[in-house]
């Protein structure tokens, strides 16, 4: 009698996949299937760009690595093989990976990271006191390694207030354009949509019009520099080249980085404004003297509550023919 594991369908996977973190919520993914050949593909939502925020679409990418490495959670899980291309088509640059269900290999390393899936959150607030131990450190750096990614862990204290210093440069900058506050503004929504950033129903009007008509960059900056200065670790994660399949593979890095940490109930957060501003990456790299080009810079810590899951799209809507 065969005995082996029955596969799951391939929306089933798809469930654990779209819980992948995105700038802004986008969640900038589409999938199309081919049930008969057990084949997912992964595809860019072009609609669902940040043209202010993220330019190039370096994000947009990043993103969709985090929900590929995601999908290969669930299928480890689930003890099924696969097998996985990244930019399969060079004529299809929406076509993010193809993925082959049941061929390939088990990573059956990565299935104790699904119930970490589930419970990931990014944490904006302030973290407990607590330090990651050493042991946890270097599990962080070796979980990014795995994926061609590089962690640098600013412990220096002057370090880390250079790369605070850069944080709240970053805020002004941003905030100054109003071209920049629109774009926010557009995706802060009632939680019921589905997607963006969650800000309650009755004030959502107010809470977009005072985003789109006030430069608060200053008053973030303060905040952004209280977070980070209280944070029990800083990490830049850095990638050795700065093309769409460099941005993949950073997801991916950045998504098993958070869920080895999500494991030990460690949760993130991201200051990435330096590297969203092009005058100051370069001092970003230059001060950490990053591995290759700063993609992901991270706060890390122990959150003192549990915070519900951020909105998902149906799964229908992010399924095309």
């Amino acid at each position: 009698m065969d005995e082996s594991p029955e596969r799951p369908s391939l929306d089933a996977l798809l469930q654990q996949a779209v819980l992948a973190p995105s700038s802004h919520n986008t969640q900038p993914w589409l999938f199309r299937l081919n049930e008969a050949e057990q084949v997912i593909e992964l595809l860019a939502d072009w609609r669902r760009a940040l043209p202010v925020n993220d330019p190039d679409n370096r994000e947009l990418h990043i993103s969709c690595g985090c929900a590929l490495f995601n999908l290969r959670v669930a299928a480890a899980e689930a003890g099924v093989a696969l097998d996985w291309t990244l930019l399969p088509e060079a004529q299809a640059p929406d076509l993010m990976a193809r993925v082959h269900i049941g061929s390939g290999v088990n990573e059956t390393e990565l299935a104790p990271l699904g119930d970490a899936l589930l419970h990931r959150r990014t944490w904006r607030n302030r973290f407990k006191p607590e330090p990651l131990s050493a042991e946890l450190q270097n599990a962080l750096c070796e979980a990014a390694r795995a994926e061609h990614g590089h962690v640098q862990l600013l412990l220096d204290p002057k370090l880390r207030q250079q790369v605070v210093e850069l944080v709240k440069q970053g805020d002004s900058l941003l905030w100054q354009d109003e071209t920049w506050r629109e774009e926010l503004a557009r995706w802060m929504h009632p939680g019921r949509a589905g997607d963006g950033l969650t800000v309650p129903r009755l004030v959502a009007p107010l809470v977009r019009g005072v985003v789109r008509h006030f430069d608060m960059g200053k008053s973030m900056a303060s905040q952004d520099r209280l977070l980070a200065e209280e944070s029990p670790l800083l990490a830049l994660l850095s990638s050795d080249g700065d093309t769409p399949r460099y941005w993949l593979q950073t997801g991916q890095a950045l998504q098993h980085l958070l869920l080895v940490a999500q494991q030990q109930g460690v949760q993130a957060s991201y200051l990435n404004q330096p590297i969203q501003q092009a005058q100051l990456r370069p001092q970003l790299e230059q001060h950490i003297g990053a591995h290759g080009h700063a993609q992901i810079l991270l706060r890390l810590g122990y959150p003192d509550d549990r915070l519900p899951a951020s909105p998902r799209r149906p799964l229908h809507d992010v399924l095309i023919d």
